[in-house]
């Protein structure tokens, strides 16, 4: 059984949707979240059943709100009052549902762009957190509004049983990796006693390599930095031409999508550069 807590979130204006979940339950990042862009999100929990993700996915795809793939997947299984789950559409309409047989505490709410939902919880107080944050971050990235849901709910009293596994899943249309993946983000943490706080460490590293500076808060590489940036480059191995050198090193550092050419450098990479050499 998945007890656990999650919030479901999307920013419409990013095309973005998202799920993150804590859990008293090993790997819960593996069952309880689904999610696809300018499509829907679904997190399914309780007595969960994983078949509510295609099919609640494939309902989304229809065009059918919220409320009516809550419904339908409900309608459809025997099981139901063990089941908790919540959806956001691709309109940002959301509708959770929490069976008459989940453990204590055990409810959702939804609001503008989110639901949130729990069982086995301390109290109501965790998914009020969940809920009251997401509304307070309007102006953050949502996989940052999400992670401090995260947070929140467990300073509340999350999971009554303890902490073990958390999750955090955005999507985007071509956001993920070299534009080729509609993943953002998807990071996981299985086993942990502190999951949130480890996967708050593994979005830090996540934003390291794949994050993106504005390109106004670039440096030009004039004469200065070209032999700076030769220098350590050359130190640490990397001889050779500008471009290819520092294409080489951010490759073997997982840095590269913060490269592209030599004209210009992102200052996360100059640091990382600096404090290697």
């Amino acid at each position: 059984m998945i007890s656990t807590y999650s919030i479901v979130g999307c920013d419409l204006e990013a095309g973005e949707w998202g799920v993150a979940v804590q859990s008293r339950f090993l790997a819960v990042g593996a069952a309880v979240p689904a999610a696809e862009p300018h499509v829907g999100a679904i997190a399914t929990q309780a007595w969960a059943t994983l078949s509510y993700r295609p099919r609640g996915l494939e309902l989304l795809r229809e065009g059918r709100s919220a409320e009516e793939v809550v419904r339908a997947l409900v309608a459809a299984d025997e099981g139901r009052s063990h089941r908790q789950v919540g959806v956001v559409d691709s309109h940002g309409r959301g509708a959770t549902y929490t069976g008459s047989d989940c453990l204590e505490w055990a409810g959702g709410t939804t609001g503008p762009g989110y639901t949130a939902q729990g069982n086995i919880l301390v109290s109501a107080e965790t998914v009020n957190a969940l809920a009251e944050t997401f509304e307070a971050s309007a102006a953050a990235p949502l996989q940052e509004r999400l992670l401090r849901c995260l947070a929140a709910a467990q300073l509340a009293g999350g999971d009554r049983r303890g902490q073990q596994s958390a999750s955090l899943l955005v999507v985007e249309r071509d956001g993920g990796y070299a534009g080729l993946s509609d993943v953002l983000v998807d990071l996981r943490v299985d086993d942990h006693a502190r999951p949130v706080e480890e996967l708050e460490r593994l979005y830090g590293i996540h934003q390291q390599l794949f994050g993106v500076t504005p390109r106004d808060e670039w440096l030009e590489v004039g004469d200065e930095l070209r032999t700076e940036l030769l220098e350590r480059l050359g130190r640490l191995g990397y001889d050779g031409e500008l471009v290819a050198a520092l294409f080489a090193w951010a490759g073997t550092e997982n840095l590269e999508e913060r490269v592209e050419g030599a004209e210009w450098i992102d200052p996360v990479v100059l640091e990382e550069l600096r404090r290697q050499s």
